[in-house]
């Protein structure tokens, strides 16, 4: 058995494989994020500890005879965010998460440092670990001074289960301190962030070891003794693996809370210009290439408050079939916007509404623009010579058919819908945890999954939507401008 943990930002999940990674039992346990002031947001690293706890307890009443089968585990999580240890392992001050933007001016700073971008491979967002110290060195000095080492979250959980400091390449890539190419900290970078090598935690591989599971642990969650933890990876990265997008020209397109064109590579090409992430794989020797977006389903979801109505009704009210461009803009920029802008104030909002629309007019708005905002995601990609041969569809929004449809036309671009099963981030971190016990190549064990269904651009339609999406690229100066 081999058990899989994905720390998302709004939960732990737990997936529990056997060797030929068929799903043995999963659980989950919730976790809530604190929002102190505007653009702020934290968890509470013991927070994660608690909820790894309880779902531990759920699949140990549920699943106990196979748990005491456990071979491996490995980890998946949110990444960048800056949890701050002492030297006695001590948190100083709440996790400061991937989509808190407080630090926007330390970012501009070392964003416009000589040499950052080049050397990490990628412009400095807000949302980077390393604006994030900066920002508690110039607010917070005395919980600076104190910094012994700097984790990232899935990597403080591995720290939990292990007793050791480390982190994998893919998680690293995110921090602004990795020079990514060479897969290796960089003593200029972390210089321009104001800090030191010795606050960093060990390098190593996803599929790497890194210990096993220390023995009050082992009592405490209830599991066999000497089980190894490997590292791990970023939650992209883990996803990747989940999908099987190693290989040039594989990738996925994911609709969940914020929005991801990711596509793998076989070499390193950063482009930094483009505002496209350019990262290590949780996987030895290779890399990968993505556009993000802040908010995917995170649009609906606000719409779903706004006018009362559940995502999934808004969408079906829509219907299956894409129609054509709808008669509203709108742009998803509600929590600022990554690629390819690296803007953190900027804030989105409808243009074109008349008396005569309702909330089905702004639903389809809601959809396209997201979907527009995704387009603009690829064509960063596509500047840094990235291609995307085979794209899957996940995440919560790819169960709108409608929503599907829509983006591979405007995409232009066929979309794979994977069939019922495990696919994820949490997969990805059983893939790892394989690969690290057994010695397994991940080519071997990180295939793809069945595809249920390729949704093919409308041919009809594509030349309206090119259209749409060139007049809807007028909205980000418009709304830039406003005072």
């Amino acid at each position: 058995m081999f058990l899989g943990i994905d720390l998302g930002t709004s939960g732990v999940r737990l997936l529990l494989c056997d060797a030929d990674q068929n799903v043995v039992a999963s659980a989950e346990a919730p976790c809530t994020v604190q929002h102190p002031h505007p653009g702020w947001a934290e968890q509470d690293p013991q927070s994660w500890v608690d909820a790894l706890c309880g779902a531990m307890s759920e699949l140990r009443s549920s699943h106990g005879p196979a748990l005491d089968a456990l071979q491996g585990i490995g980890l998946s999580g949110q990444m960048h965010g800056a949890v701050l240890l002492d030297r006695d392992g001590q948190v100083l001050r709440p996790c400061i998460l991937w989509n808190d933007t407080r630090s926007h001016v330390e970012a501009a700073t070392l964003d416009a440092t000589p040499g950052v971008r080049n050397l990490s491979g990628n412009a400095v967002f807000p949302g980077f670990t390393a604006p994030k110290l900066a920002w508690v060195a110039n607010q917070e000095p005395k919980v600076f001074a104190q910094v012994a080492t700097v984790m990232l979250p899935k990597d403080y959980l591995v720290f939990w289960l292990t007793g050791r400091r480390v982190t994998d390449m893919s998680d690293a890539a995110g921090t602004s301190w990795l020079n990514t190419g060479a897969r290796a900290w960089s003593d200029d970078l972390l210089v321009a962030g104001g800090m030191r090598r010795d606050q960093m935690p060990d390098l190593v591989e996803g599929s790497d070891v890194v210990a096993t599971v220390q023995p009050h642990i082992v009592e405490n969650l209830g599991l066999p003794a000497n089980v190894p933890v490997v590292a791990g990876g970023a939650d992209n990265a883990s996803a990747a693996c989940g999908v099987g997008a190693l290989k040039a020209g594989q990738g996925f397109v994911s609709l969940g809370t914020s929005g991801v064109l990711l596509a793998a590579r076989d070499d390193y090409g950063a482009d930094p210009a483009t505002a496209v992430h350019s990262f290590c794989h949780a996987v030895p020797g290779r890399w990968y290439q993505m556009g993000v977006i802040l908010a995917a389903t995170d649009s609906l979801n606000w719409l779903s408050k706004v006018v009362g109505a559940a995502p999934d009704v808004l969408t079906a009210e829509l219907g299956d079939r894409v129609i054509g461009p709808g008669p509203i803009r709108f742009a998803p920029y509600l929590s600022g916007e990554r690629t390819p802008h690296n803007d953190a104030a900027i804030r989105g909002g409808f243009s074109g509404l008349d008396i005569s629309h309702g909330r089905a007019e702004m639903t389809q708005a809601v959809l396209e623009g997201v979907s527009f905002a995704l387009r603009d995601c690829q064509a960063a990609l596509q500047a840094t010579g990235t291609r995307l041969d085979q794209c899957l569809a996940i995440g919560g929004g790819s169960q709108s058919r409608y929503w599907v449809e829509l983006l591979a036309t405007v995409l232009n671009q066929p979309l794979d819908l994977p069939a019922d099963g495990e696919f994820g981030a949490a997969l990805g971190a059983v893939r790892l945890a394989i690969c690290g016990v057994t010695e397994t190549d991940p080519e071997q064990v990180m295939t793809r999954p069945k595809i249920a269904e390729t949704i093919a651009p409308r041919a009809d339609l594509t030349a309206a939507y090119a259209d749409a999406y060139q007049k809807w690229r007028a909205t980000y100066p418009s709304l830039k401008a406003l005072p």
